[in-house]
């Protein structure tokens, strides 16, 4: 079970008349977050029954908890009801949970019969549903831990920060502080008059820059980070003052990210694939997906050179290349749209041989490479 499950200090029940349910009154439960805020409220307000008044417990840990039936898992005009399990709370209502929570409680709990279950239970949220968790399950220690932080308040401030120590998110996350740095960023410019729409790079001032190291969708080292403007509640507790022996490596990642340093378009490289290495990569491609897919690449040196391949579905040793060209919009009065047209059918020797095709290395303007075209 995750450890960023908040448990609140206080919960707030609403009632519906149930003649379904062993004690005829369902409950809808929900609950103040750490900022004093009652989350759901406005669904809660518009199930529950204004003709019976709400109650406000404690949320303590409390025991008599039974588990009394499924409900729901079934499908009606197109619709799917999730399946659930009615729980008795010895408070004299009946609530819903998941069944993934049913799972969890009966891994770390005992069900007798005629009894219910053993042990004690509070309620809790992880995102939007609730939880019942079983004070002896060995998480719960951990998720107290946690929460009790963010109960306290006790958040770090800018001034306590130490560049490369390792802290904890009020989202349970562990992250190294990298240091505050100017954060760029991209604000997509719409075209007038003619123009191409395009992006303007724009920079949001200083951030403080959090990260982890990960892996992408090609495997490949990256890192994961979150900027930040303010501190704010963001960042409860430091788990070590150390700087991380990872933090050299890490930095050395965070300077191939254009939020860090901007892409500088003049700094880009085309470099000619050689015939092995563009034939190998577009038929590995094809193989590893299918026919309609293409590959990006370049048949000049500059961004308005791209083009692409794409095999031919009705011979496997057939490639099409095309380019996007602008047209007279026949819909638009005065403006234009593009189209593809295909200027080449043959091998992809050939194509190799007649187009001398490139691929396109980014660079920012710090210098590091930002992204390399010959990627599969």
């Amino acid at each position: 079970m995750k450890t960023n499950i908040f448990i609140p200090t206080k919960i707030k029940v609403g009632f519906q008349n149930r003649d379904n349910t062993y004690t005829k009154k369902l409950a809808y439960v929900i609950y103040e977050d750490h900022k004093g805020v009652l989350r759901k409220k406005a669904s809660w307000e518009s199930w529950r029954d204004n003709n019976i008044d709400p109650v406000d417990y404690e949320n303590e840990p409390t025991s008599g908890f039974v588990l009394n039936k499924k409900v729901g898992d079934y499908v009606s005009d197109w619709n799917h009801r999730q399946a659930y399990v009615r729980v008795y709370d010895p408070r004299g209502f009946e609530f819903e949970i998941t069944i993934e929570n049913l799972l969890y409680i009966l891994e770390n709990a005992n069900s007798i019969k005629g009894k219910g279950l053993e042990g004690e239970f509070v309620y809790a949220w992880e995102g939007k549903e609730l939880v019942l968790i079983p004070v002896e399950s060995p998480d719960y220690q951990e998720i107290s831990s946690f929460n009790k932080i963010l109960h306290n308040k006790e958040y770090i401030k800018s001034k306590e920060l130490i560049i490369g120590a390792t802290y904890k998110t009020k989202d349970n996350q562990e992250l190294v502080y990298m240091g505050r740095f100017d954060y760029w960023d991209r604000k997509w410019i719409r075209g007038e008059q003619g123009e191409e729409s395009r992006y303007k790079v724009v920079n949001k001032g200083k951030h403080y820059i959090f990260a982890s190291e990960t892996t992408n969708y090609r495997k490949k080292p990256d890192l994961y980070a979150i900027q930040l403007k303010s501190l704010g509640d963001r960042v409860i507790g430091c788990l070590s003052e150390e700087c991380t022996e990872r933090y050299a490596y890490m930095f050395d990642l965070l300077e191939h990210k254009s939020y860090y340093s901007p892409q500088d378009e003049s700094k880009d490289e085309f470099v000619y694939y050689t015939k092995d290495r563009f034939c190998e990569k577009i038929r590995t491609k094809i193989g590893n997906y299918a026919w309609h897919y293409s590959t990006s690449i370049y048949i000049g040196n500059d961004i308005d050179s791209a083009a692409e391949v794409i095999g031919d579905a009705k011979d496997n040793n057939s490639f099409n290349l095309r380019i996007r060209k602008k047209v007279t919009s026949k819909w638009n009065y005065g403006g234009y749209s593009m189209e593809n047209v295909t200027i080449f059918s043959g091998s992809l020797e050939d194509l190799w041989e007649q187009y001398k095709p490139r691929y396109r290395d980014q660079y920012l303007v710090n210098g590091k490479l930002f992204q390399s075209g010959d990627e599969e």
